[in-house]
Parts: structure tokens; sequence; C-alpha cells
């Protein structure tokens, strides 16, 4: 064997064993079952996953979404750069949410994102943590006394007031719907809106001090019913969600050893205030204020130098904890999001449209090979290895760069396997000529494919620069299609130019083949 034809196969063997190794992680997940998927270890699972075939939303199911960012309320400085602020911390929430392979991008000339974010199996639960604005607040509350004398001066008020344009009827109208339970004051399910009603009306904001806002705690379970606590606290924190460093769902509170906890690690610039602000309210109370809602408000002990708090969650779930660590760790969105699209695309049909295109790949795969065999004999046999190589080079190299597979993508491959027979015909019909003209069968090997590549080399550097601009002026689909095609053009030059005719140096310098079936 030729030293040189030896580095080729030795090259190739190398290649093709890469990829077949590539490839073996695409099989052995396909293979698995979801309960099987759900026992393996969970590195173990994720260095899986990441390294078969991503599919795409129409592949795979999944959902679609279409975010628009409302800047009604922002003046013309925050405006500025809104949209990709909102983009980067969606795209964020998106990653610590576990969702392999989304596409997130701002479409062009609105204030609108595209989200696609294949197999999501709970949709609600990932738009909830998408859109949700997540404003982090911490508030001094206000002494219990404080809080109790500006009731009893709003309920002395309503009961003063007994106009005909008043929902007031009776002498308690604000107190006879809240009870005091270990000093704090809760309100009933049934009357909670009756109460908030009262408290939003405006002459009743006129007695509520400036500088100070009653806000709802979330719901609790006392003695079998679900009441909601009513604090007085500052309307101006003393610290945001911008202090918080890292957020981490736990379990383990003080009051609770079972209790579900978002523990919060301060940033070092927020730490010495953070110090400051616990070390002049001890004994007093700090509110932690998620969107307006109290999530706790813990009595501080000690002056806290190390930055750390955490937020209780009652009787919230490990996977709520999980949930609200990722909206806090990923940042409170510069304005509101709505859905203004939504689509859902389900499993089954991602299966259909699998099963549709690799059929389709199948057949013309199978026509062309038969016609190959037929018109070329044993020299059609070698085009048709090198077109399975070509798909399985093509497959190897979407699992490896972590390319995303889509409907149109398929398309691209269906394509490519066309422009790699093309390839191969034009090499066999120049040989032919070469054999015609009387030269000896290595010869026209040779002067064939030397006098095809120029052809197919103009016509694979034209194809891959259209796949090129595709994919940089694409979006969606197109550059699923983009992808596909630009490696299946690398792939088919490789097997066309190298593969085959190192196979056929080998029959003629090797085997000493004097005679070819082309």
């Amino acid at each position: 064997m030729k030293k040189n034809l030896r580095w080729k196969f030795i090259f190739f063997l190398i290649v093709l064993a890469s990829a077949l190794w590539q490839l073996s992680y695409t099989f052995r997940y396909s293979q698995m079952s979801n309960e099987e998927l759900a026992n393996l270890d969970p590195k173990e699972r994720k260095k899986l996953e990441d390294r078969t075939i991503h599919l795409g939303l129409d592949l795979k199911g999944g959902m679609h979404l279409i975010l628009e960012v409302d800047k009604s309320k922002l003046s013309d400085e925050e405006k500025k750069g809104a949209t990709d602020r909102a983009l980067e911390i969606i795209r964020n929430r998106i990653d610590q949410f576990g969702v392999s392979e989304p596409t997130i991008e701002k479409q062009q000339g609105a204030d609108r994102i595209l989200i696609q974010l294949p197999g999501v199996a709970d949709r609600d639960r990932a738009k909830e943590i998408i859109g949700k604005t997540a404003l982090l607040e911490f508030r001094l509350v206000e002494e219990r006394e404080a809080e109790q004398n500006l009731l009893l001066k709003i309920d002395e008020h309503l009961a003063q007031d007994k106009g005909e344009d008043t929902l007031v009827s009776e002498s308690n109208p604000l107190l006879s719907n809240i009870e005091v339970i270990r000093g704090s004051f809760f309100v009933l399910t049934d009357f909670k809106q009756e109460v908030d009603d009262y408290l939003k009306r405006e002459d009743v904001k006129n007695l509520i001090p400036r500088d100070r806002e009653f806000l709802w705690a979330k719901a609790e379970e006392i003695e079998g019913r679900k009441m909601f606590s009513l604090l007085l606290v500052h309307s101006e924190p003393v610290l945001t969600g911008a202090a918080i460093l890292t957020a981490d769902a736990g379990i383990g509170t003080a009051n609770n050893p079972m209790g579900v906890k978002v523990d919060l690690t301060m940033t070092r610039k927020a730490r010495a205030k953070w110090a400051a602000i616990t070390g002049a309210n001890v004994g007093k109370r700090i509110a932690i204020v998620l969107d307006d809602i109290v999530q706790s408000d813990p009595v501080v002990r000690e002056r806290i130098p190390s930055g750390r708090s955490e937020i209780t969650l009652g009787n919230a779930t490990m996977e709520e904890a999980k949930d609200l660590s990722v909206i806090l760790r990923a940042g409170a969105l510069p304005a509101p999001v709505k859905i203004v699209e939504e689509r859902s695309v389900g499993p089954s049909l991602g299966t259909d449209s699998v099963r549709k295109g690799v059929r389709s790949i199948v057949i013309g795969g199978a026509i062309i090979i038969v016609f190959m065999l037929i018109y070329y004999g044993l020299s059609g046999f070698v085009a048709d290895f090198a077109l399975c190589l070509n798909l399985l080079f093509i497959l190897a190299i979407l699992s490896a760069f972590k390319f995303t597979l889509t409907l149109p993508g398929l398309a691209g491959i269906v394509l490519t396997v066309g422009a790699a027979i093309d390839a191969n015909v034009l090499i066999f019909e120049r040989i032919r000529e070469e054999l015609r003209s009387g030269k000896t069968v290595g010869s026209a090997i040779s002067s064939g494919y030397q006098k095809a590549f120029v052809t197919i080399l103009d016509a694979n550097v034209t194809t891959f620069i259209i796949a090129v601009i595709l994919y940089f002026f694409g979006t969606g689909p197109i550059k699923g299609f983009a992808i596909t095609l630009g490696i299946g053009i690398l792939a088919n030059f490789f097997t066309a130019i190298v593969v085959t005719r190192m196979i056929f140096d080998f029959g003629t310098g090797v085997l000493r083949i004097k005679r070819i079936s082309i």
C-alpha cells in the first residue's frame, strides 16, 4: 500500500470512528424509555442529552411564544434597550429552567421576542417563569401598635361615612373583617376583597401616611382556614433584588425543619449596607416583598454582616422554591411582558414529522441507490457507500456541535443526498470518457478525478456560500435548512473527493484491478 494511501486510510478510519462514537449517544438515548431516563444519575443524563442530536420544536414538540415588552410606563431613557435587557433576562431564566437548545431572539423592527422551547411538558410553569416581573424588595415593617392605631382611624372614618355612595353599613366596617392572631392582623379569603376595596378608596388613602402602605402577605393555613396577613410597611425599600448575588432553594427553616426556603446571598457592595440596616433595626421586622406580596417578615435578631438572608415559603413545594430562586438569580424584567402569540406542538405531531421526514430520506435515498447500482454497476456501489457515509457524517456533526435538527433541516439533508450523487456522477462520467479514449484504469481514474474536481469545487463552494447567507440573514426554519445544507456540502465534498478516490486507488494500487464496472 502506498504511503499516502495508508495515511488517507488511517485518517478515514479515525473520522469514521469519531462519527460512530458521537452518534452512539444518540442511539443509546433513543433506545431508553422515559422511566429509564428518569432513573439515570442527573450528571449522566445531562451528559447524554448534551451529546445526542437535538431536535427542534417541529420534531420534538414544545412551545412557541411571541412576547411583547410593555414600555407604556417607562421613561424615554428607560425605553432604550428595554427589549434587549428583557431578552437577556428571559434567556438566563430559560437556561436555568433547563430547556435544551431553546430559540430566543428579538424580532426585527418590534418590541417582540420569539421563544421556542422544544420538549417542554409543563407549559404553564414555563410561562410563569418567563413572564414574571419579579420585583424583589426589602422593606421595613411598621410597629404593630402603629398599624393598629391606623386601622382604628380608618375604621372610625368609614363608620362615620354613611353616604349613599358608600357600602359601609355597620359600626366597625373594616375591623369586623380583621382578626388578630399572634399579634398580627389576618383576613379570611372571603373578606379579603372587601378589605382591599376599603383600603383603595381615595379618602382612605389620604389617611395613610405617604411614606407608608398596606401590603398583603401570601396565604396561610390557620386552623384549617385560608387567611391573609395585612402589614403596614415603608413605601421605599431599603434594598432591592439588585443586591442579590445568589438564590438557592432549600429545606429547613428556624421554625420548621421541613419548611421550604430560598437562601439569599448579597453582593459584596450590598453586604455593608445590609449590615447597617439590620444593625439599626434589631428587634424590628423587615418584609421580603416579591411583586408587592410579602413572602416573609422576619424579626431582625442581630446585625447581619455576612449578607445572608432567607425567604421562608411556608407550605410551598420545593418546585415552587426552585422557580423562585431561578427568577431571583436571573433578575427582574425591566418592563412587563405579555404573550401575543402562543402555539404548542404536541409530542405526537413532532414524532409524526420525524417519521415522515426520515421516510422521505429513506425513499429518496433508496431510489438513488438502486439507480446508481443499475447504471454504474460496482462503481455505483462505491457511490452508494459514500452516500451512506455522507448521512452519517452530517448527523455526527449536528450532534458534536449541538446544532438543532428541524423539519426544514431534514429537507436540507434530502437536498444534500442529491448533491452527493451529483458529484459522483460527474466523476464517473469523466472516468468513462477517459476509458473510452484508451487510457488504463488507474490513469482514467486519476484523470477523471482531476478534471471533475474544479466543477465539483465550484458547485459546492457556490452552494456553501448560499447556505452561509441563509444562516446569517434567515430566521427560524431558514436557519435549520441552512445548517444541514452547509454541513451536507462539506461532508459531500469529503466523501466524493477523498473517500471514493481512496477506494478506487486501493483497488488499482493494492488489488491490481485491471477493469472496473462503471
